[in-house]
């Protein structure tokens, strides 16, 4: 297409900041980059290259003359204000959990099912972080063998709850080794050198929400209602990039070695896998990165077709802003920014 206006709604916020870092360093065709925050941060400046936008405040009519629009502010901004822009013909690509299940929105991951997009009306859902990276590697076997079930245990990092919990496991940290007495207000528990096993809040079924998503979102992308997945959701005390330990139940035999080879062929994965070298991924190697990051591929010998994986993403680039980044490239590619009033769903 040719001229193109894009929004970063959120722009001043961990997300945002790395949405238009991302759209910088990929050299996203936009003739135009806009920021937008609330009315608090209206007037302030972010970085995007070596120029300095001007935030402006958020607003029901800001959406006119924007073409694509991605929102990294939070579910209920999303809420608010994404059926004002898919009403004025601007397409959203949301990170929040505001859309992920609504069945007029495709939840896409474009290394899993770029096709999806086919039949967005407006609205595009970015998944869950912990469900990008898990996906990203799960796929190419999916489409090999089939999968059956999936257990997976999450670590995540604390910047997946935003800059609050990085600031506070930094002070907690500083704190500790100063003598002085911890507090705590982003997690109900002190972070600093331990492990939480809660992500969101706790629903009837004792899981938390986080887990849930997990499970949701796979059958929405794989489109498989009957696949098993279950999930244990932990944060640990990293600054960026979760880690993830993958254990599934595939339909037909694949072996480790198997498995190393096709994936070492996948779209937005790097297999690191050299147990006697002592290489395997790590969170530390994974920040700033673009791939999702697989390794201590190994066959589960508990059971006749399973596997064990370990991975790794930076779940702020890959988990949140450059598969937004990539789902507007991908939009592009097919000729799907517009969406004609006729085709638009009604949000409101």
């Amino acid at each position: 297409m040719g001229k193109m206006t894009v929004a970063v709604c959120g722009a001043t916020g961990a997300v945002g900041r790395e949405m238009l870092n991302t759209l910088h360093q990929r050299q996203f065709p936009a003739t135009e980059v806009v920021a937008f925050a609330s009315s608090r941060s209206a007037g302030t400046t972010v970085p995007y290259g070596d120029k300095e936008l001007t935030v402006r405040e958020l607003k029901e009519d800001s959406f006119e003359g924007i073409d694509l629009a991605l929102f990294s502010a939070g579910g209920s901004t999303s809420t608010k204000f994404a059926p004002y822009a898919a009403k004025a013909g601007c397409v959203v690509v949301d990170n929040s959990a505001a859309w992920r299940m609504d069945d007029r929105c495709p939840l896409v991951v474009p290394e899993v099912n770029p096709e999806d997009l086919s039949w967005h009306k407006g609205i595009i859902a970015n998944p869950n972080c912990s469900t990008i990276q898990m996906l990203v590697a799960l796929k190419p076997i999916y489409d090999a063998v089939g999968i059956r079930r999936i257990v997976v245990s999450t670590y995540q990092a604390v910047s997946g709850t935003g800059q609050k919990g990085i600031a506070e496991l930094e002070k907690q940290v500083r704190d500790l080794f100063n003598g002085r007495d911890i507090e705590h207000k982003a997690y109900p528990y002190q972070i600093a050198f331990n492990i939480l096993p809660h992500i969101d809040i706790f629903l009837d079924n004792d899981y938390t929400k986080e887990e849930m998503k997990m499970v949701n979102e796979t059958r929405k992308m794989f489109h498989d209602p009957l696949i098993r997945v279950t999930a244990t959701c932990a944060r640990v005390p990293v600054f960026y990039g979760h880690a993830e330990s993958v254990n599934i139940e595939t339909e037909k035999k694949l072996t480790a070695r198997e498995c190393r080879a096709l994936l070492s062929q996948a779209p937005g994965v790097r297999v690191i896998d050299n147990p006697h070298e002592l290489l395997y991924p790590m969170p530390i190697m994974c920040a700033g990165q673009d791939d999702t990051l697989v390794g201590r591929i190994r066959d589960d010998e508990s059971v006749e077709n399973g596997l064990n994986l370990w991975v790794c993403a930076d779940n702020i680039r890959k988990g949140a802003a450059l598969n937004a980044v990539q789902i507007a490239e991908e939009l592009i590619r097919r000729d799907l920014v517009r969406v004609e009033e006729k085709d638009r769903a009604t949000f409101m």
